[in-house]
């Protein structure tokens, strides 16, 4: 077999594809003097508020960033509770933490990968003041239950929208379901810079307001500082490389959808391996396209592709609630911890797939043999 290169990821394609308007936007960054916000950040503000169809976005220096500052400015503070799932990255969790309040973790669907929502109401307490799904690999939460369940008991919903950007719910873009939508752009995810991104989209001015005050040290005006906030605020220069990408981004969510439907193909005769389940009310767009791999084979099968030069990632290997910062969380969170023995992500390419169907189809000869 010949060696195959294909990474889990690699941001080369797309910016080949597009580097003439990309270098062209760099260069109106250098050539405007505003790096910092500025009129890039304002013209990607208001392209990315079309595009999700909701009243504001705030471009923050990170995705975690935004979890933090949409915590706040969403009310929620010391003392206060958070549920959320803990098969996520752990900023999810870090966020929640960092804002002083304790997140309380519910166990997730393993068919999603998701939250379950009929857990939730179990987990609840006095001192629930927000629920924070994730959209997590792409996939849609089931929302409409979150935000039941957060109408009846008074609840804030931030949606973690980090992997999932272009992804919908019935009909409705993720991240502009709930009370606010924490984005991020890190190279890696389908909306990505070349460095560190966020944003929050929220229809609530009062939200919005305080996000932007958040931003830029808690001040409306400069030098007249409100509140104790942060330096997060999105650079120009990856503002205006966003600017490029977002017109692509519906493209590219379909050519993800297209390599996922043929990947499913591909592993349709394996045994043993259990191929991603989109929900009927979601647009999956495959942040990260994730089978189960049963029988504890992940091992093998992820060294037989590593072989094939075929690239792979665990997302994630440990739940958070198994992290050692969070030790004192002692329930069980059995579909998660079942799904971080199994879980295995395959490359998700926008170029070069016909090279990674090919070396993909090699390797599942060998495994079905």
């Amino acid at each position: 077999m010949n060696k195959i290169e294909i990474p889990i990821y690699d941001p080369r394609p797309e910016i080949e594809a597009l580097r003439p308007e990309i270098e062209a936007a760099i260069r109106r960054v250098l050539d405007s003097g505003r790096f910092i916000l500025g009129p890039e950040v304002e013209a990607f503000e208001e392209e990315v508020a079309e595009y999700l169809g909701v009243r504001h976005a705030v471009g923050l220096n990170s995705g975690t960033d935004a979890l933090v500052i949409g915590l706040r400015a969403l009310g929620v503070g010391p003392g206060d509770e958070v549920i959320t799932t803990p098969f996520t990255f752990f900023a999810t969790a870090e966020a929640i933490s960092l804002v002083g309040a304790k997140p309380v973790f519910v166990d997730i669907d393993p068919h999603t990968f998701n939250i379950d929502p009929k857990l939730i109401p179990a987990a609840l307490s006095e001192r629930t003041r927000a629920i924070v799904p994730v959209h997590l690999y792409g996939q849609a939460a089931d929302m409409d239950p979150i935000l039941a369940i957060a109408k009846e008991h008074g609840l804030k919903v931030l949606e973690d929208t980090a992997q999932a950007f272009g992804g919908e719910y019935k009909g409705q873009k993720l991240g502009t379901i709930g009370d606010a939508g924490a984005f991020s752009f890190f190279p890696t995810k389908n909306l990505g810079g070349i460095g560190d991104g966020g944003l929050i989209a929220t229809n609530d001015d009062g939200v919005a307001e305080m996000a932007r005050m958040l931003r830029a040290h808690g001040a409306k005006k400069k030098y007249h500082n409100e509140v104790l906030g942060y330096n997060s605020r999105l650079d120009a220069i990856q503002a205006a490389i966003l600017r490029v990408k977002l017109p692509h981004i519906d493209e590219w969510n379909e050519a993800r959808r297209r390599l996922a439907g043929t990947y499913n193909e591909l592993f349709r005769d394996v045994a043993g391996v259990v191929t991603p389940y989109e929900a009927p009310y979601a647009k999956h767009v495959y942040h990260q396209y994730t089978v189960c791999i049963l029988d504890d084979k992940r091992d093998l099968v992820q060294q037989r592709l590593g072989d094939a030069g075929i690239g792979t990632m665990v997302y994630y290997p440990v739940p958070v609630h198994r992290l050692p910062i969070f030790s004192h969380f002692k329930k069980r969170m059995p579909q998660s911890e079942k799904a971080a023995g199994q879980v295995l992500s395959l490359p998700m390419p926008l170029f070069r797939t016909g090279a990674i169907v090919d070396a993909l189809t090699l390797v599942l000869k060998g495994l079905t043999r």
